[in-house]
């Protein structure tokens, strides 16, 4: 189901893209900033670029599609199409569990008797 999104300008507009024709992969959005124009429209994490400012995004390459975006003056129309799979965001970091938790230097000294 595609839908049309115009995001008032200028840029920035808030989204990362992935994918493109050299990628042998359809161009997607990757990644919403927070508080973003983009994060303020209906766009989601995924959804697949149909078409930037009426021109479709087929046989373009990642780099076309971002100088594409950037030539937009003052206003971006994006035609985007709801992703097939959900995508989930985290809301927390991930936890990273050290290798070694404490430190050699760092251990109590060993009471001798």
């Amino acid at each position: 189901m595609a839908y049309n999104v115009t995001l008032n300008g200028p840029g920035p507009w808030g989204f990362r893209l992935q994918g493109g024709k050299d990628f042998n992969m359809p161009l997607t959005i990757s990644r919403i900033t927070p508080g973003s124009k983009a994060a303020q429209s209906q766009m989601n994490q995924g959804d697949l670029v149909v078409a930037i400012d009426g021109v479709n995004t087929d046989s373009m390459t990642h780099l076309e599609a971002q100088n594409k975006i950037k030539s937009a003056s003052y206003n971006l129309s994006l035609t985007l199409q709801k992703s097939k799979r959900p995508v989930p965001i985290p809301t927390t970091a991930p936890r990273i569990d050290s290798p070694r938790p404490v430190i050699p230097h760092q251990k109590p000294p060993l009471l001798v008797s």
